[in-house]
């Protein structure tokens, strides 16, 4: 995982060319009126430091990087909308319920997973705050239990689009009970979940989508 260290060293190198790009930080604007001088990245306006963050193109800078102090927090917690963890491969679960509280504007979470890591109780935090969240990507969760999927029903009924190939323990049961609530799922991947793909499931999930074709 990225340390703040290695943070703090790539933020440096961004703000040493910006300087130096901007003149070696003048005083003095053309027009002859004073520019508040930087001593650092740290005194980076919140909108520039999301540009840079967004520009590093790294969404593992972006947890390290909330971690810092509460300005960057609550900046990126309202700067975020897309994230992905599927860099980390170990302790997916514990990271995804630290984040969670911060991260509530996220439209899109992807979780895909080369070993099973994830557990009901991070997606249950992730349901508990992010309750834009548009698409989430919970492939090869072969630990999750109907309980995530009657939290994301509860917590996230704006999802349109939903990953869960490889999760074979859903029932479907907890799969109706999603469809009925999540009204906007329009994409749905049930790869390899046999128990949850039944002719009663997704003729519930069809009926719902047609019924909302008809009124929308």
């Amino acid at each position: 995982m990225v340390s703040a260290r290695s943070v703090d060293r790539q933020l440096d190198a961004c703000f040493s060319n910006l300087m130096v790009s901007s003149g070696g930080g003048r005083g003095q604007a053309e027009t002859g009126g004073a520019v508040p001088m930087l001593s650092g990245w740290k005194d980076l306006p919140m909108e520039l430091l999301m540009r840079i963050i967004s520009v590093a193109g790294d969404d593992r800078i972006v947890v390290v990087a909330s971690g810092v102090c509460t300005g960057w927090r609550d900046a990126l917690g309202w700067g975020v909308t897309n994230l992905s963890l599927s860099w980390c491969q170990q302790n997916m679960n514990n990271l995804t319920i630290s984040f969670a509280h911060k991260f509530t504007k996220l439209q899109v979470l992807t979780l895909r997973q080369i070993k099973p890591q994830l557990e009901d109780s991070a997606v249950e935090a992730v349901a508990n705050y992010c309750y834009d969240l548009r698409e989430l990507d919970l492939s090869r969760s072969f630990r999750l239990s109907d309980r995530s999927l009657y939290a994301l029903a509860n917590g996230c009924p704006r999802l349109t689009k939903l990953n869960i190939s490889g999760c074979s323990s859903f029932s479907d049961s907890a799969l109706i009970y999603l469809s009925c609530h999540c009204k906007n799922l329009k994409s749905l991947n049930l790869c390899g979940c046999g128990k949850a793909a039944t002719d009663e499931s997704l003729q519930v999930f069809r009926l719902t989508q047609d019924f909302l074709s008809m009124y929308s």
